[in-house]
């Protein structure tokens, strides 16, 4: 089911000072309307594997990006915080999952105790290197993509931990910091926040760049609307969603009232009317078109509020407007999906990035089954593999003193505090 949800704002009296009905509430107060959540295997389906193919493409930057490109398995358990694995899970068993990302060989540390290493494979490096292609071919993309996302915010600014949070979703490459925002001095800087915490200030307002994605469709809206400004938003529902009468009235009502820009001040609008709540759902409509696959995990935008300027329990918009965001509750967490970007599975637009991602996922699920099947077998290196790595290996040993997995494992974990 899919229709828009629109008409003339002034045909109910709300724009020549005749409100009736909903609208006289909605001057007053948030309508309270509960809409029910109903699952959706389609979109559920774009979420399943999404943890493990992230956990994948962010080992994989680590590897690449150092000197050696290989890694003993200690030093990747420092990074688990990164990840977003499950705690009981060892690095070392998931990266074994996936033989055909991950080579493992076996090299002496500076005690000559032969320990386990990881490298990419021969087409890992080379997807990771088509990855870096597309990012350097997109980085104005990208670029942009950071920027109108501090635009959003009241301050122009966002800790570092926070954009961290989005950074995948976004596209963002891993140490963006390093390698992305020292190139672009005239739009960012860091700056160290009173908490002690690196955070990010967008130095340059683009006007170009404060369109929202609404405004850029007006195709899609209603003349009326467009010259009333209550532009309304697409809404699609699951299949068999059942739409109460009353409901259907309020969300219709709802989506004749006055559009405010995220990108401009809302200060003046009082947090506890639809008008607001429509100015909320159209922050989150614009961030989540900032991302690629125009969904992100709910708990990713729990240290917005303060830097959106948004009232309390904000993100109830997601369960009272369920044609717009579908919650899915696949993999142990709450994902934030926009329904308007996908047709079933697939969606409507792509960034390449998308493509290198599925690449990904492809070999991962390659590997897996085959490593199933027996077709890899864990052996140790010998022979002149293992003298020429033998001084890689002894290097990594004398920079970092050596414990078992478990023992790395507890010091690295770190969790990120809510504003909320």
């Amino acid at each position: 089911m899919f229709r828009w949800l629109s008409g003339s704002a002034e045909a109910y009296g709300f724009l020549n000072g005749n409100p009736r009905g909903f609208n006289y509430q909605q001057k007053l107060n948030l309508v309270n309307v509960k809409l029910k959540w109903v699952k959706d295997k389609v979109l559920d389906a774009v979420i399943t594997g999404e943890r493990d193919l992230r956990a994948v493409c962010t080992l994989v930057s680590i590897i690449s990006s150092n000197p050696q490109c290989s890694v003993p398995v200690y030093r990747l358990s420092h990074c688990r915080g990164h990840l977003g694995l499950p705690h009981d899970l060892k690095i070392s068993t998931f990266v074994r999952r996936y033989p055909t990302i991950f080579y493992e060989f076996h090299a002496p540390d500076s005690g000559g105790t032969l320990v386990p290493c990881f490298r990419l494979s021969p087409e890992a490096l080379n997807l990771h290197q088509e990855e870096l292609n597309v990012l350097q071919h997109h980085q104005k993309d990208l670029v942009d993509r950071l920027c109108k996302l501090l635009m959003l915010t009241k301050e122009r600014t966002l800790p570092l931990q926070t954009i961290d949070q989005l950074k995948w979703d976004m596209g963002l490459p891993y140490g963006y910091e390093q390698s992305m925002i020292p190139h672009h001095p005239e739009l960012f800087s860091l700056f160290r926040l009173p908490d002690d915490r690196v955070g990010l200030r967008l130095l340059f307002w683009d006007d170009c760049l404060a369109v929202s994605e609404l405004q850029k469709n007006p195709g899609l809206q209603e003349k009326e609307n467009i010259k009333n400004g209550c532009l309304a938003f697409p809404v699609r529902f699951t299949r068999g969603f059942g739409l109460k009468r009353k409901c259907m009235q309020w969300l219709e009502e709802w989506q004749r009232l006055p559009y405010t820009s995220p990108y401009l001040d809302a200060s003046h609008l009082d947090p506890r009317t639809d008008i607001s709540e429509k100015r909320i759902v159209g922050v989150f409509h614009e961030l989540l078109h900032l991302t690629i696959q125009k969904k992100t995990e709910r708990k990713n935008v729990s240290n917005l509020r303060k830097p959106l300027d948004l009232p309390q329990k904000f993100t109830k918009v997601f369960e009272r407007h369920p044609g717009i965001f579908y919650i899915s509750r696949k993999s142990d967490t709450q994902t934030v999906v926009l329904r308007e970007a996908y047709d079933r599975q697939q969606l409507i637009q792509k960034h390449p990035l998308v493509d290198i991602r599925a690449r990904y996922s492809n070999m991962m699920q390659q590997g897996f089954l085959d490593r199933s099947r027996g077709l890899y077998k864990r052996s140790i290196s010998a022979g002149s593999e293992e003298d020429g790595l033998k001084s890689i290996c002894t290097d990594e040993f004398n920079d970092y003193d050596y414990k078992s997995e478990g023992e790395s494992e507890s010091h690295f974990l770190f969790e990120y505090k809510s504003d909320e």
